[in-house]
């Protein structure tokens, strides 16, 4: 999920935070595993870090170009991430049902399933996604999860082990740098 909108300048009013990106793809089972880390960072940090999902759909998961689109539409809707663990907690059932599913879990969280679908027929979010997976290709990205923080790149579709405590050293390192 991306967000264009310029970045604040750095004043005391609002400080640029920390960003991590994870290249996520909601098809993929690594995901699925990633999430608690995903949520513990979030949790931890709060509004200090940025976590931003960004799409890395692979040509092996049919319905991951239509999962990421979907999950565009869900942000546009207000529940981006609520969506992401939804159905990354079910990808068996993506495998199965496809864009129908996809279009049920938006129903299931009160998002507008009518637009949802709507959206997967018009392709509004395809650019998003698009820039997503060439930005993902031209850092190096090849394969799912991938982590960027402050310009390290960490691929976690080999091993999630130890990558939440490498992501939270950078983060308190650059948080740090931030308030001094």
């Amino acid at each position: 999920m991306s967000d264009s909108s310029p970045v604040p300048s750095a004043t005391p009013a609002s400080p640029v935070r920390p960003v991590l990106d994870v290249w996520c793809e909601l098809q993929c089972p690594d995901c699925r595993t990633a999430l608690e880390d995903v949520r513990a960072l979030r949790a931890r940090y709060g509004d200090r870090l940025e976590v931003r999902l960004r799409h890395f759909p692979l040509e092996k998961h049919t319905h991951s170009f239509a999962a990421a689109q979907a999950a565009e539409e869900a942000l546009e809707q207000g529940k981006g991430w609520e969506y992401v663990e939804a159905v990354l907690n079910r990808v068996e059932r993506l495998d199965r049902a496809g864009e129908p599913f996809l279009v049920e879990v938006a129903g299931e969280l009160g998002l507008d399933a009518e637009e949802f679908d709507t959206a997967l027929i018009d392709g509004r979010h395809i650019l998003i996604v698009d820039a997503d997976q060439a930005e993902g290709k031209a850092i190096g990205v090849t394969g799912t999860p991938t982590y960027v923080i402050d310009d390290q790149r960490l691929d976690g579709g080999k091993s999630q082990e130890g990558l939440r405590e490498r992501i939270e050293e950078i983060a308190d390192r650059l948080l740090a740098a931030a308030d001094a």
